[in-house]
């Protein structure tokens, strides 16, 4: 057989290969989606039960002139984007390249860099939206959102998982260990969603660690999502905090991208 006969019976490429990447992960997810109900709907009004109405009980004049419910809607949205992003690019990743091989094989399809990488942080921008949604429907059913902006909280949410993912799926693909990515939870992760204004004002803090706490993406997205649900101003400009938060999905998908290739460019 030629290979122009060869390239024919080849199936051809969707125009966008990456599609290709992300219909393989909706598939996989099609299987498992009824063991995400609870951590999408359920988990989600526990949080906002726990600490907004049994935290917030005991804070008599609320936040801000509004009550710790209300106040802290937005932060826990931003936290849970950001949970779910790291979660689906931790693990996730490092298997594709130890342990399932996965990143190979669609290399060998053959697929570019690019279009495994990105079906992939395509995914997790899915998956955040999804759970973003969710814990906007059940927050909007328990009397928690305090303006029709609150949707608006829901690209925030989108742009916090890429600003997270695409420098944890460089640092996935660089670590050897899975040991590693128990550390970033603890190391990074946990400090990030504790100070970074979830749950008090980042102004409560001492100067150095309020600093450290504007460092984050986290801070950006809980300061414009808790304007979305309170219908106030942010205290930073909204074109800061978004230009910052790009800044961290670009800087992140070269940096994934140069670890990717380095794995599957032999």
């Amino acid at each position: 057989m030629t290979e122009m006969a060869r390239d024919r019976a080849r199936p051809a490429l969707p125009r966008v290969p990456a599609l290709a990447v992300l219909a393989h992960y909706l598939v996989g997810y099609r299987r498992t989606w009824r063991a995400g109900v609870f951590s999408s709907f359920l988990l989600p009004a526990l949080t906002v039960l726990g600490f907004g109405v049994g935290v917030g009980a005991y804070i008599d004049r609320g936040v801000g002139g509004v009550s710790y419910l209300s106040w802290i809607v937005g932060g826990l949205l931003a936290s849970t984007a950001l949970q779910v992003a790291i979660a689906e690019s931790t693990w996730p990743v490092f298997s594709n390249f130890q342990w399932i091989k996965t990143y190979f094989a669609q290399s060998a399809a053959p697929l570019r860099v690019g279009d495994i990488l990105g079906g992939h942080l395509a995914y997790v921008l899915f998956r955040v939206l999804t759970s973003a949604t969710a814990f906007l429907v059940v927050t909007g059913l328990l009397g928690a959102l305090r303006s029709p902006w609150a949707v608006l909280a829901l690209p925030v949410a989108a742009l916090l998982g890429l600003a997270v993912a695409a420098p944890t799926f460089a640092y996935a693909a660089a670590v050897d260990s899975d040991s590693w990515l128990a550390m970033l939870f603890r190391f990074a992760v946990i400090p990030m969603t504790l100070f970074a204004g979830v749950f008090f004002p980042v102004e409560s803090l001492p100067l150095a660690l309020r600093w450290l706490a504007y460092a984050t993406p986290l801070w950006h997205a809980v300061d414009l999502s808790r304007a979305a649900t309170l219908g106030i101003a942010p205290q930073w400009s909204v074109a800061g905090h978004l230009l910052y938060l790009a800044a961290w999905v670009v800087g992140g998908w070269l940096l994934a991208r140069r670890a990717f290739g380095r794995r599957l460019v032999v």
